[in-house]
C-alpha cells in the first residue's frame, strides 16, 4: 500500500523478519537505486512478534524512489509510505510524528519567525522590540524535547504590559469565563506565579499543567501549519509563545503573546475533560488529507479559541481568543454576534475573519460532548488506520493490524475488570 511518494523526500515505514543482515538488503535496494537516506529508525514490530520494523527518511536527488520502493516491497512483510511532500496519491498518508520527540522537527518548518513583523505591526520601528522578538525566537528555536524550557528575565516594560492585561481581564473572569476556567485560575496564582506584578515562566507552567493533565508547554519560535501545531495536540504538548505584545496597545496584539498564551489557553490545560478535547483534535488530524486538517484547524477556531459553552442556563467563555480579550470577552457574551450548537461537520465549513470580533460562535454543551462529537466525526476522515496515543511511552501507535487491536483490546479488558472491582467494593 505504498503510493508514489512526493517531490522532495518520503517517510516509508515497512517491516522484515528478524534475522542477520536484514537491513543490509533493504539498504542495498536502496544504494541500487541511487535512493539517498537521510534518517533510519528501527524498533521492535507491533504487528508480529518475528517482525522488525524501520522507519526511514528517503530523499530524491538523481535516484528513482518509486523503482526503489517496489523493489523494497518485494522483500518486506509490511510496507507504508508516510510522506509529508506528496502528490495526490489515495494510497499515500502525509507523515506525522510517532513519537513526542519527533515534534523536535517542527523547528524547521516554521512559517514566520518571531521576529519578523508586518510593517502594521505596532512594533515595527521599535528596534528594542524586535530585538527582544528575535531573542525569544532563537530560545524556542534551539529548544529540543526533554530540556528545562529557559527562564527568561522579563524587562519593567514588559511587566507593566503584562499588568495593565492581567487586571482588566481579572475583573471579567468570575462573572464572563466558564467555571472550569474559574476553578482553576486560582491554582495558576498559587502554584505558577500568576500575579499582576510577575510575568510566569513557560516552565512553571508546564510542569504544573504536566502534574493535572499530562499537557506540556513547548515555546515556538513563530507561527507553525495548521497540520504541525495540532499534531503536537496529539501527544498533549501546545505549542507557546514567550514574548509579549508591544507596550504602545497593551489590550491589542496581532499574533498571539505570552498574555494570550498563558491567560487564555494555559488554565483550561489542566481540566481533563478540556484535555481529553484537545487532544481529540490532535489524534484526529494524524494523517489526515489537506482538506481535512483545513476543517479541524476550523473546529479548533471555533473551540479552544473562540468556544462558548453552556452552563447552568447561561452562556460562558472558554475559548482562549476570548479569555485573553478584554474587549471580545463582554462582546462574545452580548445580543450582538450570532450564536450556533458546535458541529463539526457544520463549524468545519464556516468562514471567520482573524482581524475583527467573531460575527458567529459557536456553543458547545460541554467539553465531553463536544469531544464525543468530534471523536464521530473523526471516523468520517478518510485515512487507512485509527491511532492510539500510549500516554507512557509518549507514542502514537497505528492500528491497522489485527495483533494491535488485540493490545488494545486487552488494555481495555484489563482497564474494565480494574472499573468492576472498584465498583464491587464501593457497593
Amino acid at each position: 500500500m505504498a503510493g508514489k511518494v512526493g517531490k522532495k523526500s518520503a517517510h516509508v515505514l515497512f517491516a522484515m523478519k528478524q534475522k542477520v543482515g536484514a537491513l543490509a538488503e533493504a539498504l542495498k535496494v536502496l544504494k541500487d537505486h541511487d535512493v539517498n537516506l537521510l534518517h533510519i529508525e528501527s524498533r521492535s514490530s507491533k504487528r508480529s512478534a518475528d517482525d522488525y520494523e524501520f522507519i526511514v527518511e528517503l530523499e530524491r536527488k538523481e535516484g528513482d524512489i518509486d523503482a526503489a520502493l517496489d523493489s523494497l516491497r518485494e522483500i518486506t512483510h509490511y510496507m507504508k509510505v508516510i510522506t509529508r511532500d506528496h502528490d495526490n496519491d489515495d494510497d499515500t498518508v502525509p507523515w506525522f510524528p510517532s513519537r513526542i520527540r519527533d515534534i523536535d522537527k517542527f523547528a524547521d518548518h516554521i512559517l514566520s519567525y518571531g521576529a519578523e513583523l508586518d510593517a502594521d505591526h505596532p512594533g515595527f520601528k521599535d528596534e528594542e522590540y524586535r530585538k527582544r522578538r528575535k531573542l525569544f525566537a532563537d530560545i524556542a528555536y534551539n529548544y529540543k524535547y526533554g530540556q528545562p524550557i529557559p527562564r527568561v528575565e522579563y524587562t519593567k516594560e514588559e511587566i507593566e504590559t503584562w499588568a495593565t492585561v492581567f487586571s482588566q481581564l481579572t475583573k471579567l473572569y468570575p462573572t464572563h469565563a466558564c467555571k472550569e476556567y474559574n476553578h482553576i485560575f486560582p491554582l495558576m496564582i498559587e502554584n505558577c506565579g500568576y500575579r499582576v506584578d510577575n510575568i510566569p515562566q513557560l516552565e512553571d507552567v508546564s510542569n504544573f499543567l504536566k502534574t493535572c493533565t499530562g499537557f506540556t508547554l513547548r515555546p515556538v519560535a513563530g507561527l507553525l501549519t495548521s497540520r504541525d501545531f495540532l499534531a503536537g495536540l496529539a501527544f498533549r504538548v501546545f505549542h507557546s509563545t514567550q514574548y509579549i505584545r508591544h507596550s504602545s496597545m497593551p489590550l491589542y496584539t496581532p499574533e498571539p503573546d505570552v498574555c494570550h498564551e498563558l491567560l487564555g489557553h494555559a488554565p483550561l490545560f489542566a481540566d481533563p475533560s478540556f484535555a481529553r478535547f484537545s487532544q481529540e483534535i490532535g489524534l484526529a488530524s494524524l494523517g489526515a488529507p489537506d482538506e481535512y486538517i483545513e476543517k479541524l484547524a476550523t473546529c479548533y477556531w471555533f473551540t479552544i479559541e473562540f468556544g462558548l459553552c453552556k452552563q447552568d442556563g447561561f452562556v460562558k467563555a472558554y475559548g482562549a481568543g476570548l479569555l485573553s480579550s478584554f474587549g471580545e470577552l463582554q462582546y462574545c457574551l452580548s445580543d450582538k454576534p450570532t450564536l450556533k450548537p458546535f458541529d463539526p461537520y457544520v463549524t468545519g465549513s464556516q468562514p471567520y475573519p482573524i482581524t475583527e470580533y467573531q460575527p458567529i460562535y459557536f456553543v458547545s454543551e460541554s467539553f465531553d460532548d463536544a469531544q464525543k462529537k468530534l471523536r464521530e466525526y473523526a471516523l468520517s476522515i478518510p485515512r487507512p488506520f485509527a491511532v492510539r496515543y500510549n500516554p507512557y511511552t509518549q507514542t502514537v501507535y497505528i492500528l491497522d493490524r489485527k495483533p494491535q487491536i488485540d493490545e488494545l483490546a486487552r488494555d481495555i479488558q484489563s482497564e474494565m475488570q480494574l472499573l468492576l472491582d472498584a465498583i464491587r467494593k464501593i457497593n
